[in-house]
């Protein structure tokens, strides 16, 4: 099973030496957060608790994705990197390709672009981006990062995007993977549908293994069973081997260690504290879950 690492919140000064560890210690990669701005005011419509009220506040930091990954990826040899997930409708097309694709050649293909569809209508709001159409922007956009992905002359004339033949250079030799992520239904048909993979919102154990078979019905309806793909599923419950034996035995091959704030059960730590929740994860799991007899 692969581990990741959530770096969501973590101080970004930090960011540079915990890379470094957690390769050390043996996670697979580092997964981010997202934000494009945080409001003062929010409405409660948060999709992920009972409340809708966010777990995070104005204060915790959300870095430029592009700019980190480049930062983590230059002081690493084996380390991915992903987004838990970056809001892709309010950004540019060209703009994220051109970050996308840098990062995967100064990263050896170590990037995948992890996206969804966003949920805080305010922030849409500040962009100036139809919150409503954000699931239909998210599709046409990826169709059009594959496209200037391409590394030739091409145009697109859609709905939301249309321009005249450009070329992006330097163009990556392999695609960025593009996982999707979300928990609603469209976002597991989007991510059957158009997806290299699926990043989970924090799933309950007991219910993964369904999730994991309705994405394989869904990849077979779409005709896409036959690509390769891969979900990374976070769970709701404390890291636990057997527990990770038990889900690799349900199928799933990719999880995500807990965010500091919540492994270390406070806003703020130092960069010792997290080390040493790094190696206790690495010690506890990574080192022994290929030991099964």
């Amino acid at each position: 099973m692969k581990f990741w690492q959530a770096i969501t919140w973590a101080e970004t000064d930090q960011l540079v030496e915990i890379a470094r560890f957690a390769e050390e210690v043996g996670f697979h990669g580092l997964m981010s957060g997202d934000h494009a701005v945080y409001p003062e005011s929010i409405a409660p419509d948060y999709p992920y608790s009972g409340t809708g009220l966010p777990p995070m506040q104005p204060s915790d930091e959300y870095p430029d994705q592009a700019a980190i990954f480049g930062a983590m990826a230059a002081v690493t040899r084996n380390l991915h990197f992903t987004c838990g997930v970056y809001v892709l409708p309010l950004r540019n097309p060209h703009e994220v390709a051109r970050a996308a694709a840098t990062l995967a050649i100064i990263s050896d293909n170590r990037f995948i672009l992890g996206v969804g569809v966003g949920w805080m209508k305010e922030e849409f709001d500040i962009y100036g981006v139809d919150f409503r159409q954000r699931g239909k922007i998210t599709d046409e956009m990826i169709g059009v990062l594959h496209a200037l992905w391409q590394g030739e002359m091409v145009e697109y004339h859609g709905e939301f995007f249309d321009f005249p033949r450009v070329q992006l250079s330097p163009a990556p030799q392999c695609h960025p993977p593009v996982y999707i992520g979300g928990a609603s239904e469209a976002a597991l048909h989007r991510a059957a549908r158009i997806g290299d993979g699926y990043i989970g919102a924090g799933t309950a154990p007991e219910d993964v293994g369904t999730l994991l078979a309705t994405l394989a019905e869904l990849r077979k309806r779409y005709h896409r069973d036959h690509l390769p793909f891969e979900e990374m599923i976070g769970v709701t419950a404390p890291p636990d081997l057997d527990l990770y034996r038990r889900l690799a035995d349900d199928g799933l091959h990719s999880t995500v260690a807990p965010p500091f704030r919540y492994a270390l059960a406070k806003k703020h730590t130092t960069l010792d504290e997290k080390k040493r929740s790094m190696e206790h994860f690495a010690e506890s799991i990574i080192r022994h879950f290929g030991t099964r007899v």
